[in-house]
């Protein structure tokens, strides 16, 4: 099946990676009408943390995002995923008909503000399972203990370090099937996530081929995801990752959201048993093999450097004004055989030279270096 239209279903007033409370209820909440909005808590600072729920059918999915305040990708698919369910495509009906979704939009909305991965508290929300010492959590947990869901999406965002395998390929997206106990053991709940993923690789492949990992999945059950499925609930981890020259995560928001309708089409369906176990772990594990920049050779402009090392440099991430900036910051310098560059520079190439000459932040990195 073709890949639906997703520039027809994209919120446009909600991008770049700044997404907070604030933002949605400005640009999108107010234009929803015929979905039940509902609060289901509150932020340790007092922020209203709400929920969606569309459908009507018997099968019952809830997902969340922003879990991690700076991880904003997926809650950008997850606007577009409700603009389709509430189109009148035939498919979003069949997912109507069959499906009940309840999503949190922005299950930190403190961290979102703040951009931050933890919540106001400085708590990880996603080490929480068990303690549930934080507002976030415990509402979190009565949506899940009221709501009574046959599945649960687990929305976030990956660094751009990851690659699927050791290709260099960039880990796009990835999906984990959660350890439901220390020996990561097989059971019909994890199999029916696995066999969920697998329908969902299978479309990507045919647009991101070799860009889909496979999560680590060590256990711990102070993680939500690890948690859910130990009570017997089929949970997916999404990882919205690097597409090539999209810090804002404009493309990868589209492809978590085919994974998202993919899902649930399957869902809708009664097709899970279509899919093979075997075929999940066929997906490559994640490695961390990327730099978002790579400098060769820079020896042949510091001479400093001893031969043989390379530069490898990550960019942090900087709220600044309501918009993230990415600052370069070295963070190896060593040999750096089998790693990549999302973007690659070699000194002695007389071509690349130039280009860091017009790039003086990176230049000036490179020059005042050392091993």
């Amino acid at each position: 099946m073709a890949l639906m239209n997703h520039s027809q279903y994209k919120e446009t007033l909600v991008q770049a990676r700044y997404v907070t409370n604030e933002v949605l209820q400005k640009n999108w909440y107010t234009k929803l009408s015929n979905i039940s909005l509902s609060v289901i808590g509150q932020s340790e600072e007092g922020e209203e943390i709400a929920s969606i729920t569309l459908g009507r059918g018997s099968k019952k999915v809830l997902m969340w995002s922003q879990m991690h305040g700076n991880e904003s990708t997926t809650t950008k698919a997850a606007l577009d995923l409700v603009n389709f369910l509430s189109s009148k495509n035939e498919l979003a009906k069949i997912i109507n008909d069959n499906c009940t979704i309840t999503l949190v939009p922005i299950l930190n909305p403190d961290g979102a503000k703040r951009y931050t991965r933890a919540n106001a508290n400085n708590i990880d929300l996603n080490r929480d399972a068990k303690l549930l010492s934080q507002l976030e959590s415990q509402a979190l947990r009565k949506l899940f203990e009221a709501f009574g869901p046959d599945y649960c999406f687990n929305l976030h965002d990956q660094r751009t370090l990851f690659s699927a395998g050791n290709a260099k390929k960039p880990a796009t997206i990835s999906f984990l099937s959660p350890a439901s106990d220390p020996e990561r053991k097989m059971n019909p709940t994890r199999e029916s996530a696995m066999k969920l993923i697998v329908a969902m690789n299978q479309e990507l492949q045919k647009e991101i081929p070799g860009q889909v990992g496979r999560y680590d999945d060590g256990f711990n059950d102070n993680c939500v995801g690890d948690f859910f499925q130990m009570k017997k609930v089929p949970t997916i981890l999404f990882e919205a990752g690097h597409y090539p020259n999209d810090y804002e995560r404009e493309k990868t928001r589209e492809y978590i959201f085919h994974s998202l309708i993919e899902a649930l089409k399957v869902i809708a369906e009664n097709r899970i048993h279509e899919f093979r176990v075997a075929d999940y772990f066929k997906i490559p594990e994640n490695e961390k093999r990327f730099y978002d920049i790579l400098v060769k050779n820079p020896q042949e402009i510091n001479p400093d450097l001893t031969p043989n090392v390379s530069v490898g440099i990550r960019f942090k991430e900087v709220l600044e004004t309501n918009r993230v900036l990415f600052e370069p910051e070295i963070v190896d310098v060593a040999e750096l055989n089998g790693y990549f560059g999302h973007e690659t520079f070699d000194c002695s190439l007389k071509n690349d030279v130039e280009q860091l000459h017009s790039r003086k932040e990176i230049l000036n990195l490179i020059v005042n270096s050392k091993n």
